[in-house]
């Protein structure tokens, strides 16, 4: 091998190696109560976030900067849906990460760090490529991602909940294994920094629910001509749960939901999208046909009760 490749791999792996250790300061290891210690980013001044599936349901949690030394961390807030927890710290001296939203940029191919804990709580790293990118998309957890990014790169055991960072260690997303069957997901910076906002300020995710049991049903040509509906399938109401949005409204067991804000809904991806841009408190007008008859009603938004 000539002196000059020697050369450029020098340069490349003394890239990489600098980049781990600059921003692996920024790395954590999260003992949240599982057998294995999981990993954490420094996202704020005294704020971490971390895969809220290696933690348990209490407010009894400890990270380790440097993997030895322990300090108490109290749980702000989690988001099964996506899978991010965010703890408290009492360090408000830490340095917060250079983070990289700008999601157009990022290519296919592109070579990515994966920077977690080890079980022993040392920096861990795990070099791969972008192996795919895709649009906004619902998790079987109900959480909405604002893109998909999965890396090329595997995660050993303690390093769910790290950092997914660039050739320059700006912070592309966290790394988890919880929301992909085999497979690595990183939760984008902007889907986190979203979840971090709605936890601070309101201790939690807003999930809005309907309420309704619904399956997609073909129109009968007859009724769609006569009402003058112009799409061959709506969402028949299967079911409606007492004292929800929907029940209140005024929505039975039989109707058939065309549209929500306007838009023709005929599948219930159709509605996730809907109201996975919605807010607290909003109304979302709900068009549906009832006896034979087109109707609409304004429904208040609320969220299903946590238990």
């Amino acid at each position: 091998m000539s002196s000059a490749i020697h050369s450029e791999w020098d340069t490349l792996s003394n890239q990489f190696a600098e980049v781990a250790q600059q921003t692996g300061k920024l790395v954590v290891a999260v003992h949240g109560g599982r057998r294995v210690a999981g990993s954490g980013i420094l996202w704020r001044p005294g704020i971490v976030v971390t895969a809220c599936h290696m933690l348990r349901r209490s407010d009894d949690s400890e990270i380790a900067f440097d993997g030895q030394s322990r300090h108490k961390a109290r749980l702000l807030g989690r988001d099964p849906g996506t899978d991010v927890a965010v703890l408290g710290i009492d360090n408000r001296d830490s340095v917060a990460p250079e983070l990289f939203s700008e999601a157009s940029r990022l290519r296919v191919g592109q070579v990515v760090l994966a920077l977690g804990r080890s079980t022993l709580g040392d920096l861990a790293a795990a070099a791969g490529i972008i192996a795919r990118l895709g649009g906004a998309w619902q998790t079987w957890r109900g959480g909405k991602i604002d893109m998909l990014l999965r890396p090329d790169v595997t995660l050993y055991p303690g390093q769910s909940g790290g950092a997914l960072v660039d050739s320059r260690g700006r912070v592309l997303g966290m790394n988890t294994y919880a929301l992909a069957r085999a497979a690595t997901i990183t939760v984008p910076t902007a889907t986190v920094e979203r979840v971090v906002n709605e936890i601070l300020e309101h201790g939690g995710v807003f999930r809005p629910y309907l309420g309704l049991a619904m399956q997609s049903v073909a129109l009968p040509p007859e009724l769609a001509n006569q009402l003058k509906i112009e799409q061959e399938s709506a969402l028949m109401v299967m079911q409606v749960e007492s004292a929800s949005p929907s029940a209140k409204a005024g929505i039975t067991l039989g109707d058939l939901i065309i549209s929500i804000q306007s838009h023709l809904v005929g599948g219930i991806e159709d509605v996730q999208r809907i109201l996975g841009k919605t807010k607290r408190g909003e109304f979302v007008a709900l068009g549906y046909v009832s006896g034979g008859q087109l109707a609409s009603v304004n429904v208040k938004l609320e969220e299903r009760q946590r238990r």
